[in-house]
């Protein structure tokens, strides 16, 4: 099957992609510097969306050009509708004749077998190149060269990414681990701020565990669109919408690989309705991966909001996470221990199930406050799984989310008013 055919029988553009465009400059781009058509070099395509991925055939006395050649198409395409180009180069190992034969040097007699060396080129995407799964998979796959690492230009920095029209500031609650009351902890602190007095909304982006619905009391409840937005779903006062809210039912996995997670979350972002917030928190899944960094490169960040538990497998996770933030520019606003102590509901005794002291070291070690503490408290997990948190419930771990929330209000940037303006 020709590239060509390929592309036409995976094509699933958006409505603003004009795929006869597409083809044309595919078909019509010519490589630099010589008198070489990539059509005769593509070996796949596939669109998906606004995103298209192409795997063409290189030589290494074109290495130079790889660079051109992706900013020229992707600029090219970008005009027929495509957002993001990935592009995977698959680099022969010698060079080519100009005219005729296979385009490699052999010795007399020998056969054509060299096998290619694969190179990775996605400047202008955090995408990872797709496979295409009806593509045939009898040839072994190529081996990265190490003395060719792949062409990238500079990550977009957190300064150059514009600010959302309708969200003051964006604050991530993470943990690098999962299984420390991280959704808990988001739902609580976002209700606190409410009650401060600020505008508040919260976004899911635990994409593959969305416990969000479920800790607001939303589950089963699925957003309207208007003009191809989704509009945001209540919860207590605020604007909330996750991908839990979108596949129906608790049973259903979101199975996605990185491309499509990442995806799905800048939609969830993008293409929603946000009212005018002063805060919109995000819950994080946990880890370092794909979700993290394409927020890191495609979200304006006020701060984030660490969460873990004084143990020490948390606190290694937890590191992890704010190493993570220091490298792409996002202020650490603080700590949150949680299920720092339980207190036996019977006898009243005091208990370090997960030790001590595991806030404290990463506040001294990376010079960040400890914003708080949060007991082992089965009130906590109950009203979080009835859908009524601990803020709105008032439980006994309400005045200590109450107390962070005061704390991380205060460090939030000042908004300045327009003095022109009545209202």
């Amino acid at each position: 099957m020709s590239w060509l055919s390929s592309l036409k029988s995976v094509f699933s553009p958006s409505k603003e992609v004009n795929e006869e465009a597409v083809q044309n400059v595919l078909q019509t781009y010519m490589l630099p510097h010589s008198h070489h058509a990539l059509k005769d070099r593509i070996t796949q395509v596939n669109v998906e969306g606004e995103i298209l991925q192409i795997t063409i055939n290189t030589f290494p006395e074109e290495k130079e050009q790889l660079q051109q050649i992706h900013d020229e198409l992707a600029d090219a395409l970008e005009q027929c509708g495509i957002k993001e180009l990935n592009m995977h180069v698959i680099q022969q190992k010698t060079g080519h004749k100009k005219e005729g034969g296979c385009g490699h040097h052999h010795a007399e007699g020998e056969s054509c077998s060299s096998q290619p060396e694969a190179q990775n080129t996605a400047p202008k995407s955090i995408l990872p190149p797709v496979v295409d799964a009806s593509a045939s998979t009898s040839q072994s796959a190529p081996e990265a060269d190490p003395n060719n690492p792949p062409i990238q230009k500079a990550a977009p920095q957190q300064r150059d990414v514009p600010k959302h029209p309708r969200i003051q500031n964006v604050i991530l609650v993470s943990s690098g681990k999962g299984g420390v009351g991280k959704s808990t902890t988001t739902v609580n602190l976002a209700l606190a701020l409410q009650k401060l007095g600020l505008k508040v909304g919260v976004l899911d982006a635990d994409i593959y565990g969305p416990s969000i619905p479920t800790m607001l009391g939303n589950a089963g409840r699925t957003p309207m669109i208007e003009s191809e937005n989704f509009v945001p779903l209540d919860a207590y006062g605020m604007a909330v919408l996750s991908i839990g809210h979108l596949t129906g039912d608790h049973n259903t996995p979101v199975a996605w690989r990185g491309p499509k997670a990442t995806g799905a979350l800048m939609q969830l972002f993008n293409q929603t309705l946000w009212p005018d917030l002063d805060v919109l928190m995000i819950d994080m899944p946990p880890g370092t991966g794909d979700i993290q960094l394409t927020l890191a490169q495609r979200i304006p960040v006020t701060g984030a909001v660490i969460v873990t538990t004084p143990q020490n497998v948390a606190l290694m996770d937890a590191t992890k996470g704010i190493e993570l933030f220091n490298r792409v520019h996002i202020p650490v606003m603080g700590v949150v221990e949680n299920m720092s102590t339980h207190i036996c509901s019977n006898c009243g005794h005091e208990e370090q199930i997960f030790g001590t002291g595991g806030g404290d070291k990463l506040s001294e070690q990376y010079n960040i406050p400890l914003l708080g503490r949060l007991p082992l408290n089965v009130q906590i997990r109950e009203n979080a799984d009835a859908g009524k948190p601990s803020v709105i419930a008032q439980d006994d771990a309400a005045e200590s989310y109450m107390a962070i929330a005061e704390k991380i209000a205060a460090k939030l940037p000042q908004a300045s008013k327009d003095k022109s303006r009545i209202f």
